[in-house]
């Protein structure tokens, strides 16, 4: 009797150890889908994806209650029923610029997790090492910026002289971006002033007859501020019913059009009072 007490008493005690460690893993889950998801969506995913992954992660590694909800900047998760242990947490999320290789990165490992390549404990590392990728650096930045304002000169109808003025106010234009305007000022003001900063270097080089035509200069030197990708997924947002999130990210592409052309527009419209000549 005395034995048969004892393995009683000693499976009831292994019963909470085993739920315990169940819930630690399910935690565990959880916590690495949020992670996924804020890498994603912080660096330019859509919110499809994020839901996509968030998901395939839950299911993969056996949380059946996770319930995720996405909007622009920030991510709620929920989890538990009678069988599953209750859990939620909110994340907010800053718009940032996206950073393209980080969301390969993770679209890659959702892969290779619902392959069964990694136990959890692993995925947390890779996601950790995901979130440690290097930025690019300021010289690369500015050099990519100054070269792609060239490329769009010449591919809206610009000269090879074009080209090379919007090379140079595109490499300027950089280094005001990240030196001034996203360390020291708003959005707002900052586009207005990279759109002023622009239009007043092209109308420089146009002077000096560093290029033929201004209006091809300025589009070209301009495409750096464009914010391409926030648009672009605004709406494959809307499309997909995601409408919140896409009005959102639309909008906020939309104030940067605006910004743009007001500092392009008060600098056109100042020196042609100034000078009462038509420019472009």
């Amino acid at each position: 009797m005395e034995e048969t007490a004892t393995a009683v008493t000693s499976q009831k005690s292994q019963i909470p150890q085993k739920e315990t460690a169940e819930n630690t893993q399910r935690s565990l889950v959880l916590e690495c889908a949020m992670q996924a998801g804020n890498i994603l969506l912080q660096n330019g995913a859509e919110i499809f994806r994020v839901e996509e992954t968030i998901t395939r992660m839950c299911d993969h590694f056996g949380v059946e209650s996770e319930s995720a909800f996405i909007l622009s900047n920030g991510i709620f998760i929920t989890a538990g029923n009678e069988k599953e242990s209750v859990y939620a947490q909110v994340r907010h999320i800053p718009v940032r610029g996206a950073q393209l290789d980080r969301v390969a990165a993770v679209n890659q490992l959702s892969r290779e997790i619902v392959e069964g390549r990694y136990t959890i404990e692993e995925v947390r590392e890779q996601l950790n090492q995901i979130e440690n990728m290097p930025r690019k650096t300021k010289q690369m930045q500015i050099l990519a910026s100054a070269v792609g304002s060239a490329c769009f000169c010449i591919m809206f109808g610009g000269s090879f002289r074009d080209s090379l003025g919007a090379f140079i106010a595109g490499f300027l234009l950089y280094v005001y971006v990240l030196e001034l305007s996203q360390p020291r000022m708003s959005k707002i003001i900052g586009n207005i002033g990279g759109g002023a900063l622009v239009t007043l270097l092209c109308i420089f080089m146009y002077k000096i007859h560093l290029g033929d035509a201004l209006n091809h200069m300025i589009i070209g030197a301009i495409i750096p501020l464009v914010p391409g990708i926030p648009f672009t997924n605004g709406i494959r947002d809307i499309a997909d019913g995601d409408y919140i999130a896409g009005a959102v990210r639309m909008l906020d592409a939309i104030l940067v059009f605006l910004c743009i052309a007001v500092g392009v527009g008060v600098v056109i419209t100042v020196y042609h009072r100034l000078t009462g000549g038509m420019l472009l």
